[in-house]
């Protein structure tokens, strides 16, 4: 099919041109805002809880929140693309993160700090599957890979600049100025979305399913709080366990009302599909592990090699900006060569880097870190965009919409669980009782979180091994 071809039903021609792009870019770049937020914060959390006289417990809403509505929000997609133009929705999530950004610049107690990440959450949960949705609606088929990857290039690069640009910001102008700077990104966003976005398929009214949307509320409410309290487990254990009964509670009522009614908010049946499956698993495993390293590394740079927030950024900055940088080239590599070549290429390539960060973790110079995570950014970036395309690529078009707000939703959680994960890991070896530094206790901590990832990195090559293999047909 060439570029400028149109397919039978299609209210938007299949063309590559400028709206298209800009449509991607205005929806990419509110999800690059929230996640830059997300990460540039979270050096900033000793100074707010100084400035606002809260707990390290009460900090960490700033992210929680942020994360919770975000997830929430993510399974009404397929709703909201059947009951609203994708335009409407667009000004809407950018109108609500504007809002947020201004009652954060703004904010006199730490109370309206969080309404404000809420307000954001709630414009990235919109806008994230929007922008999936319209790569996938409205692209040239042979270009989807390429657009899919510029898309996850402008998530991507997000986490990499955020620490960066939180340390230099807080140290020389305060930390109300990342909202500051964030703001005419957003407006950029905004005015650039109202132009350029167009509908895709045509609306399709249809009730909320409302007793599924408090089943799903409950389920991340409850496992998005287990997380946060998943490093009080010795200390505190009915702080972990009972949000971590209610979110399950949750998940179990939300899966049986989605196989009971006719038309659930999001579609559990697409599970039924072997291949989409295996996917969207693998890519919550490789989210789970990219965030989960994201906190080991600062951490170790400073609190092992004594450097400082701000360095600690500059060093991975190289390997994520590099890596993000590669995601247009390995959407290219699967719209030439399909699916299995780059993501086993790229998966082998994490678990090396994955490896080497095992074997060198009681000793991982700066220089070290920075190769190592150059390595394992450029083997993710064959990874990632692509197996959520070829994910996508199994079901029918009619599933699509449940199918990336699946996949979008669980990118949101894996930040909740990789981050928990091994900051309970290092935790307890930073805690543990036995005869070593502190900078030691970190190490052997970083290699003990370190070797989970690659577990979980092993299991997540199976499982891709097993969902990209050809079916012979007889």
């Amino acid at each position: 099919m060439k570029p400028n071809s149109s397919r039978k039903g299609d209210s938007v021609i299949r063309k590559l041109d400028s709206k298209l792009i800009f449509a991607i870019i205005a929806t990419g770049l509110m999800s690059f805002s929230g996640v830059v937020i997300e990460t540039a914060t979270n050096v900033t959390f000793p100074v707010l809880m100084s400035t606002f006289h809260v707990s390290t417990a009460m900090v960490q809403w700033m992210t929680t929140g942020y994360l919770l509505v975000a997830a929430i929000v993510m399974p009404l997609s397929a709703f909201f693309k059947n009951n609203f133009p994708s335009k409407h929705l667009f000004i809407t999530a950018a109108s609500l993160f504007i809002l947020g950004l201004l009652i954060d610049i703004y904010a006199p107690n730490f109370l309206l700090l969080v309404l404000g990440r809420i307000c954001q959450g709630i414009g990235t949960g919109i806008a994230l599957p929007l922008m999936f949705n319209i790569i996938l609606e409205q692209a040239p088929v042979e270009k989807i890979g390429l657009l899919m990857g510029i898309g996850m290039l402008i998530t991507a690069i997000a986490p990499a600049l955020g620490p960066t640009f939180g340390g230099l910001v807080v140290n020389t102008l305060g930390w109300r100025n990342i909202f500051v700077f964030i703001l005419p990104l957003v407006i950029m966003a905004l005015l650039l979305g109202a132009w350029a976005i167009r509908q895709g398929t045509p609306l399709k009214p249809s009730p909320l399913d409302k007793t599924g949307l408090f089943f799903i509320a409950l389920t991340f409410i409850g496992l998005i709080s287990a997380c946060g309290n998943l490093s009080k487990l010795t200390k505190a254990p009915l702080s972990f366990i009972i949000p971590l009964v209610i979110g399950s509670v949750g998940l179990l009522l939300s899966g049986r009302h989605s196989l009971r009614v006719a038309h659930p908010l999001l579609s559990l049946r697409i599970l039924n599909n072997r291949k989409f499956t295996q996917h969207l698993i693998a890519f919550f495993l490789l989210q789970l592990a990219v965030l989960g390293i994201s906190f080991i590394l600062p951490n170790y740079i400073q609190l092992v090699n004594h450097q400082t927030a701000l360095l600690a950024g500059l060093i991975v900055l190289p390997g994520a900006a590099l890596g993000a940088l590669f995601a247009p080239l390995s959407g290219s590599l699967f719209d030439k060569f399909g699916a299995r070549q780059p993501i086993l290429a790229g998966i082998v390539v994490e678990l090396l880097a994955l490896l080497l960060f095992v074997l060198f973790a009681r000793s991982l110079s700066n220089l070290l870190i920075g190769f190592f995570y150059l390595l394992f950014m450029c083997g993710l970036s064959l990874v990632m965009g692509n197996t959520m395309t070829n994910g996508l690529t199994a079901i029918p078009a009619a599933q699509k919409p449940d199918g990336n707000a699946l996949f979008n939703t669980l990118q949101q959680f894996a930040g909740a669980v990789g981050t928990a994960l091994v900051s309970a890991i290092m935790q307890l070896s930073q805690n543990a009782n036995f005869p070593a530094s502190y900078a030691a206790r970190t190490a052997l901590g970083a290699q003990y979180s370190f070797s989970l990832l690659l577990l979980l990195i092993v299991l997540a090559a199976v499982l891709l091994i097993l969902g990209t293999r050809k079916r012979i047909t007889t």
